[in-house]
């Protein structure tokens, strides 16, 4: 007798972008090893074939070398994943930047940068996604990466809370206006993460100030892992009545 497994991708075209590093290397390993054909996306060909290399059945994904924010290439690499690999299930908008910068110190340069990068590739490239033919009729499943820094506040985090509040509020408005399509779009929030980037970030590397992130965490510090398993189920049949939520994987950081 087949195993019920509510939570499987088997059989699904999932689109990862981000996914030479961090969060979305590890959705990227992880969506392969539930049986999800992963169409991989950065700008890092060499790290990108560092994650393709740690996924199972190596042979039946793609792996796109790209910036971005070059908007032109998005309707190019859509079209090819359909006709390579069939119509997509799935997109998890991993990329993105962050940075802690005051007030006196933003510039409309970087507000421009932030947004481009933050948000407005990640509804470009969702955009192409959605248009009639290239996602499956079974349905799809959006997946936007904000963050609890876009719902709540810290010092220097008004450029960065800024783009990832921008997510949260327009998942729920597709949410409602692409439902009718059979497409699910959610949100995902992280608390801290330890990643091979951030590990060298200051707040990492001193004992204090890692201390005090901990501490404002009821669980402590999460892991890629963690927010891997919360997009397996937004991707997946076991989410298939969720959608226009902001779902926190923070280890408790908003409880309080």
């Amino acid at each position: 007798m087949e195993s019920f497994n509510p939570f499987s991708l088997e059989g699904k075209i999932i689109i990862v972008t981000g996914a030479s590093s961090g969060i979305g290397q590890q959705c990227a390993i992880d969506c392969s090893k539930m049986g999800a054909t992963v169409i991989l996306i950065a700008r890092n060909e060499e790290r990108l074939r560092e994650t393709l290399s740690q996924m199972e059945n190596q042979h039946q994904h793609l792996m796109y070398s790209v910036d971005l924010c070059d908007l032109k290439d998005f309707s190019i690499i859509i079209k090819d994943i359909v006709a390579q690999k069939g119509k997509i299930n799935g997109l998890l908008n991993c990329a993105g930047i962050s940075s802690v910068t005051p007030l006196k110190l933003l510039t409309e340069d970087l507000f421009d940068k932030f947004f481009k990068t933050n948000v407005y590739s990640a509804i470009a490239l969702t955009k192409e996604v959605c248009r009639m033919g290239n996602y499956s009729k079974d349905g799809c499943s959006i997946v936007f990466f904000s963050s609890v820094m876009g719902s709540v506040g810290e010092k220097g985090k008004a450029l960065y809370s800024a783009t990832k509040g921008a997510l949260v509020a327009a998942s729920r408005s597709l949410a409602c206006e692409l439902s009718s399509h059979h497409i699910r779009v959610n949100t995902l929030s992280p608390g801290a993460i330890v990643t091979p980037i951030n590990s060298e970030q200051p707040y990492m590397t001193d004992p204090d100030k890692r201390k005090m992130l901990e501490d404002k965490h009821l669980l402590g510090l999460g892991t890629t892992s963690d927010i891997a398993n919360a997009c397996i189920y937004l991707l997946s049949d076991a989410s298939r009545w969720v959608t226009g939520i902001n779902l926190f994987i923070d280890g408790g950081y908003t409880a309080r």
